[in-house]
């Protein structure tokens, strides 16, 4: 049976409570895994790992990042751990979730984790769910 778009919120919203222990209401689209519900990064894979049963899909470990990177050709991702302006840009395209101004310059790899959004991980089951033939019309 193919989802709808608010069923995998649902589903998404359901793993987010389950792995971090919040109010479902605490679990929007626009909310921050990391500031806004607290997570770590043990708890990252935790959330993924629940999203992978819920849906019977494999979501990669650092897609995002490995998409962004491998977008760019020969051009450098980051000098010095921090991002270059056309990462930035790419980076961009591959999280239309977060805000334009959380990804200027001077954004580190290592802050990258910090943008990530319920939304995100919402977009990267819709994405795998399609893929699959399970998305809705």
């Amino acid at each position: 049976m193919p989802y709808t778009e608010e069923q995998v919120f649902e589903k998404v919203k359901d793993a987010f409570v389950e792995a971090l222990g919040v109010d479902d209401d605490e679990v929007t689209l626009d909310a921050t895994v990391i500031d806004d519900l607290g997570a770590e990064s043990l708890d990252f894979l935790d959330i993924v790992f629940r999203l992978e049963r819920a849906f019977n899909i494999k979501i990669p470990r650092g897609d995002t990042e490995r998409t962004v990177q491998e977008s760019m050709g020969d051009n450098p991702y980051e000098v010095d751990g921090v991002l270059t302006e056309l990462a930035l840009v790419k980076l961009a395209e591959a999280m239309p979730e977060v805000p334009a101004e959380e990804m200027g310059p001077g954004l580190k790899t290592k802050d990258i984790p910090r943008l990530f959004r319920v939304a995100t991980f919402s977009n990267i089951c819709l994405k795998l769910l399609a893929e699959k033939g399970e998305l809705a019309a």
